[in-house]
């Protein structure tokens, strides 16, 4: 997989992608086709095979708003640690569950220790 930077800028209606390895530079009337574009221009002037080019997008100030690339970045960390706080929230909640239950506990009660409602819990203490 050979890799390359675009950078994105807005200008009136369009994105304008920059790749500047290359000395590239094409368009795109929505964001989520500026990789796509970059791709296609790559493939064609460089005569590599499409499934073999990743790009990887930088943005420039939009709109007076700065440091779009690094607050992305900040924010996708974010958002997977998120995703492993919550895996290891649910098999915690299922570990607690499946002793209480093993403890002879209603189901509406664990539901009510974890802050989950019964028929969580019960799947909680059914899948783990």
């Amino acid at each position: 997989m050979t890799r390359f930077e675009a950078s994105v800028t807005r200008e009136g209606k369009w994105w304008m992608v920059s790749i500047p390895s290359i000395d590239g530079l094409t368009q795109a009337r929505r964001l989520g086709k500026a990789t796509e574009m970059a791709r296609e221009y790559i493939a064609a002037s460089q005569d590599l095979p499409l499934d073999e080019i990743a790009v990887d997008l930088t943005f420039a100030p939009i709109g007076g708003v700065g440091d779009i690339t690094a607050r992305v970045a900040r924010i996708a960390a974010e958002r997977r640690r998120m995703a492993e706080l919550e895996r290891d929230v649910v098999t915690e909640s299922g570990v607690l569950a499946e002793q209480l239950a093993a403890a002879d506990v209603p189901l509406r009660d664990i539901g009510a220790i974890l802050g989950v409602s019964h028929q969580r819990a019960h799947q909680l203490t059914t899948t783990n």
